[in-house]
């Protein structure tokens, strides 16, 4: 997973303009943190990663541009979403990282990759990802991680 987040990671940052939001869903356990430290690896973050289960949102910084880390996982209801504030990261060059988007359902911007980790049957064979572009940026993530 983390190999794999590098390689979005990569991506992610070759583009600059618009905020990107990149949604992560899969059960507990199933790598959605590890594949989020990729994507931090590949921007030049060291270091663990933990999930801000209780924080909500972790910002990483860079000069150029800032990665947020959200977990949306202990949210009861899609309208606790707003006071987050979330819109207000939606800056250029900004990635969104967030866990557990169902749980923001209609109350998130539109996600421009959803990526869904799932088990194997049987589960210690391993994991299922798939990637869906939700927008244009989206369409040019994934072609640039086909290349």
């Amino acid at each position: 997973m983390h190999a794999l987040g590098t390689e979005i990671g990569r991506a992610l940052l070759a583009f600059d303009r618009a905020a990107q939001c990149v949604g992560i869903e899969g059960d507990l356990g199933a790598g959605k943190t590890t594949l989020v430290g990729g994507v931090l690896a590949a921007a030049g973050f060291e270091g663990p990663v933990r999930s801000p289960t209780y924080t909500l949102i972790e910002p990483y910084a860079r000069a150029d541009r800032t990665i947020y880390h959200l977990d949306l996982y202990r949210l009861a209801d899609p309208g606790e979403v707003e006071p987050l504030g979330i819109r207000d990261l939606l800056v250029p060059g900004a990635i969104l990282l967030i866990e557990w988007p169902s749980r923001g359902a209609g109350m998130l911007p539109r996600l421009d990759l959803e990526i869904h980790i799932g088990y194997r049957a049987p589960p210690e064979s391993g994991r299922e990802v798939s990637l869906v572009a939700g927008s244009e940026v989206g369409s040019d993530l994934l072609a640039r991680l086909l290349q």
